[in-house]
């Protein structure tokens, strides 16, 4: 049985792809270079906003390119970020479920601090997190281990309490670079062959699953 879970936030608690992917696309518009469909945006994601624009640009742009379709991007996002994001079905009950077994639970993401705050707050109000981490000063990002090992200070738990869970395989990374065991799910932006190379432990397709491999349910 596991005390605590560090959960991913893009494509693991909420489905962002629409929001991100539709701010991108007015971002490149802005900038006069082509756009690209949503489910490309799946392949993109993980690795922070400004790396998102990196991919999203053609080939070879340079870094005032970049940081300029950085600035148009962050401009649309803070519009339109809350638009269609909505946590996936069954992910409430599951963390419902957690906290009613008195384990910890936490977020460590990619995406900017301050949306992830905002909204973890607006969309899961009535859960209680030990921390919600994302992408700020600082701390290394994933795959670097440093907020998965800050969060399990928080949690007052060991490596072999905590489990880590996400849909990529920077996620899977950031589990194994911290010595934690690892679940990827299958609901969100990467497949399973992805998961299943990056070495997760356990691949789950529902969130109910979650719960089983926590405290065997």
């Amino acid at each position: 049985m596991y005390k605590g879970v560090i959960f991913d936030l893009d494509g693991t608690l909420i489905d962002t792809i629409t929001d991100i992917g539709n701010s991108t696309n007015l971002a490149l518009q802005d900038l006069g270079y082509p756009t690209h469909d949503l489910n490309a945006y799946k392949i993109m994601v993980g690795n922070g906003f400004r790396k998102l624009i990196e991919r999203a640009l053609p080939q070879g742009a340079d870094e005032k390119t970049i940081d300029k379709g950085y600035e148009r991007f962050v401009y649309h996002y803070d519009k339109h970020y809350m638009e269609m994001t909505k946590p996936y079905a069954g992910i409430h009950d599951l963390l419902r479920d957690l906290m009613a077994h008195d384990i910890k639970i936490a977020v460590n993401s990619n995406k900017r601090d301050d949306y992830t705050k905002a909204l973890m707050k607006t969309l899961f109000s009535d859960i209680d997190f030990i921390e919600v981490l994302g992408q700020k000063e600082g701390i290394d990002p994933k795959p670097a281990p440093d907020g998965a090992i800050m969060i399990m200070k928080e949690m007052e738990l060991t490596k072999d309490d905590v489990i880590f869970v996400g849909d990529t395989k920077v996620d899977i990374t950031t589990g194994k670079n911290a010595n934690l065991a690892t679940i990827g799910c299958l609901w969100g932006f990467r497949d399973e062959a992805e998961l299943k190379a990056a070495g997760a432990d356990h691949i789950v397709k529902e969130p109910k699953e979650i719960a089983s491999i926590v405290y065997g349910r």
